[in-house]
């Protein structure tokens, strides 16, 4: 069975020729600029996977379809798990990769076989099983050789192996699917199926351009509810993330359609295919013409025509690209939309709303001009360099009397989880010894645009009086950092700030004089409306300094790297700092979700170890969506030496499961601590969980989510409804008594011991389950 007519394009030769070029690009992407390799050969390996899925819709025959979609799938799988790269735990990755090359050789065996019983040419099948298996012991042999070129050379392969499969392919093109349906069912040649085939094939032809129609009114009416709830700033941001979230319900209309529906009408298919071939004989026993009005064979013919032209429909999918995205369209669109309708209703999800998948796109751009923007920005403010660069000195901060200050990490959901520490977090801020606010890392989710400031930072921040500082996480810097920009620097600088960074791209972007005007308005405006006091920085790094203590922000990005200007500053604050009691804030933690992050990258175990040869008391950090504790002792050639890390990124976002989900022998250090503790929290997600959520739950509660982490699973089981677990610092500075106290706070107040989980030796011996929980530290300098 084979309705194509042999034929030859020009795109075989284009398609091939890409990908090699892609393949050449994957083996020297080590040194390439800097950057993550393993994102960078995703990214290649999607552009490759893309290629051969187009080119699939030229294959001669069906069986060569089939095993273009399956190579296509494999690649576009082992980009996805390199753009993840760091959601995996250990050698995982590595694991999942070779077996992907395993199951594609092995699949090429099979079909190599199968040529050679019906003694049809296999050589290609051969060579292509040969080149598969290969992969897996390059892996071997490359395994000391460093992941990076390790996962280079394996994406290399496997796009050069893409284009060979693309040159290699016979083309043709498709002239009837109806037949091809019929054939499948294995009917006789009857009246009833022949008519019914041409009905179909007719109606569809002349329902086409009206499906056609609907598809496009849909996707514009699914655009401007997007774009109604996401708001129109007038930027390039305002409009294309909305129109991100529109390409995300198109790939959610076609995974509905072919992941889901499609296999499973095609296992209901197989197993009822004798009774339907049983059905159309018996309905073509009446002709159509004598049939009752009313009657069974009408009603059962009706129903055979209706699977009859989805089958056509579905087999019409595979002879173009545009009939399997109308298909898509057709089957999946409606679901899609439900899902778009519903899914914010239930709060945040950065899984299944993909009006916050813009922010993974957003990611990407910003991780490679953060560095080069930074520079630009705290450039603009003409601070002179040294100690004093960047220094803040709010009002009652000095060097003899004593004050706390709060810090909140990664509040910017605007849902239950930011509110639910609302009225703790202006209780505290009364006090009379608090002087000042510090928000740590992604004060705006998902972008940090500026329309989005009111509902996710003034609204919760209302009734704070008392100056509030922030320095900003990888989403603020998702719209150039224009929102952040415009609400915690002084407006001269927020202006010159955001020039300069327009400068550096050459003005190559939608923010224009005009915009940073309004920008900078709006900021005033809702600053004036609310009453919390903001507008006092430079810089998004800064420093508070008195005679015995130090505050120095390190702002790592959204790579957690500092570029060369921030690394002198920090080297000269640090300087400065020697003798005092040196608190770090830094936008990534070290330790987080019961693992050490600083070999995530080098330049962040740079900052750490920068951190540790100036000998810094206390580093606490944000990013990571809950509280943790972890001591770091003996590092360096000082078996006394000591650090004290914080996880304090609780402050209203998403809960992280990924510290409280860690096994207790598995921790990075012997002294830690984190809250939520592992019991409560795994009540609140099995009291909500549903049943569709069992298998997931399972997997990660069991296997702690291998080959992911917990921690990457967390978003999945995010529910906005109480208990809440956020949490939030107080930091008490106290020259008078010569110490300085780290107290904890959740929805209810001050946090106890009970409420935590520890590793059993951090409780001072003076206190019980039911103290409430203070760290307090010497106020003096390592």
């Amino acid at each position: 069975m084979k309705n194509s007519i042999p034929s030859d394009s020009k795109q075989k030769y284009v398609f091939s020729g890409i990908a090699v070029v892609l393949g050449i690009l994957s083996a020297i992407a080590p040194i390439w600029p800097a950057g993550d390799v393993a994102p960078r050969v995703g990214g290649l390996l999607v552009i490759a996977g893309i290629l051969e899925l187009l080119h699939s819709f030229r294959r001669s025959s069906d069986e060569e379809r089939k095993s273009a979609w399956f190579g296509a799938a494999i690649t576009l799988i082992f980009a996805v798990l390199l753009i993840n790269a760091t959601n995996f735990v250990g050698t995982a990755l590595i694991i999942l990769i070779a077996l992907s090359f395993l199951i594609d050789g092995i699949r090429y065996g099979i079909e190599a076989v199968k040529n050679y019983r019906r003694e049809a040419n296999a050589t290609f099948e051969i060579l292509a099983m040969i080149g598969n298996l290969s992969v897996v012991a390059i892996i071997l042999l490359t395994k000391d050789f460093g992941f990076d070129w390790t996962i280079a050379l394996t994406g290399a392969w496997r796009i050069i192996g893409t284009a060979i499969s693309i040159f290699h392919a016979k083309e043709g093109r498709s002239e009837t699917s109806g037949i091809d349906v019929v054939e499948s069912l294995e009917l006789p040649d009857i009246p009833s199926v022949n008519s019914s085939v041409k009905k179909i094939q007719e109606e569809e032809r002349v329902r086409y351009p009206f499906d056609k129609t609907w598809i496009i009114v849909f996707l514009v009416l699914l655009f401007i509810i997007h774009l109604g709830r996401m708001g129109l700033d007038k930027t390039a941001l305002g409009i294309l993330s909305p129109g991100v979230a529109l390409f995300g319900d198109v790939v959610v209309a076609l995974i509905i359609t072919f992941g889901i529906i499609s296999p499973l009408r095609a296992v209901f298919k197989k197993i009822t295919n004798p009774i339907i071939r049983r059905l159309w004989i018996w309905v073509d026993k009446v002709p159509e013409e004598q049939r009752k009005k009313f009657g069974l064979r009408r009603i059962v013919n009706s129903y055979l025509e209706r699977r009859l032209r989805t089958s056509i429909r579905l087999r019409n999918a595979g002879y173009s690209f545009r009939s399997a995205f109308m298909t898509g369209m057709q089957t999946g669109l409606p679901y899609a939309a439900m899902l778009a309708a519903i899914i914010p209703v239930f709060g945040m999800s950065w899984y299944f709303d993909t009006e916050n998948w813009a922010a993974g796109i957003w990611d990407n751009w910003a991780a490679s001009r953060t560095d080069e923007w930074r520079m630009a920005i705290t450039r603009s403010a003409g601070e002179t360099p040294g100690p004093n660069a960047f220094r803040i000195i709010p009002d009652s901060v000095n060097n003899s009397s004593d004050f706390s200050f709060i810090i909140i990490g990664d509040p910017g959901e605007g849902d239950a989880s930011q509110l639910c520490l609302k009225d703790q977090i202006q209780i505290v801020s009364e006090k009379p010894d608090v002087r000042f606010i510090l928000i740590s890392s992604d004060i705006v989710y998902p972008s940090g645009e500026m329309k989005d400031y009111e509902t996710k930072f003034w609204l919760p921040m209302k009734g704070v009086y008392k100056p509030v500082y922030a320095i900003p996480g990888n989403h603020d810097w998702y719209d150039a950092l224009n929102g952040f920009t415009a609400t915690f620097f002084e407006p001269k600088a927020a202006h010159d700030a955001i020039l300069a960074r327009i400068n550096k791209d050459l003005k190559f972007t939608s923010t224009t004089e005009n915009h940073i005007k309004e920008l900078i308005k709006e900021a005033q405006r809702l600053r004036t409306n609310y009453g919390v006091p903001t507008g006092f920085q430079k810089s998004p790094y800064f420093q508070i300094q008195t005679d015995k203590f130090a505050l120095i922000t390190v702002e790592t990005g959204v790579t957690r790297r500092i570029d060369d200007d921030q690394l002198a500053w920090l080297k000269q604050a640090l300087e400065a700092a020697k003798g005092k009691y040196v608190m770090v804030v830094v936008g990534h933690p070290f330790y987080a979700i019961g693992e050490y992050q600083g070999s995530l990258n080098k330049d962040f175990q740079a900052i750490h170890q920068l951190l540790r040869d100036y000998k810094v008391n206390l580093v606490m950090g944000g990013d990571t969506h809950d509280l943790e504790y972890y001591v770091e002792r003996g590092f360096g050639n000082d078996p006394g030496s000591v650090m004290h890390h914080f996880v304090n990124g609780g402050g209203g976002a998403y809960l992280s499961i990924g510290a409280a989900m860690k096994p207790r022998d598995e921790m990075p250090e012997k002294e830690w601590a984190h809250y939520p503790a592992t019991e409560p929290l795994i009540k609140k997600i099995e009291d909500n969980n549903s049943i569709l959520k069992a298998p997931a739950w399972y997997w990660t509660k069991k296997l702690n989510g291998w080959p992911f982490t917990a921690e990457f699973l967390s978003a999945a089981f995010d529910y906005n409804t109480s208990p809440f677990f956020q949490s939030f610092f107080e930091v008490k500075v106290e020259p008078s008594k010569g110490v300085i106290r780290f107290i904890p706070y959740g929805v209810n107040g001050q946090l106890h011991w009970k409420d935590i989980e520890t590793s059993g030796n951090i409780m001072p011996g003076d206190k019980s389950a039911e103290s409430a929980i203070e760290w307090v530290f010497p106020l003096t300098g390592n």
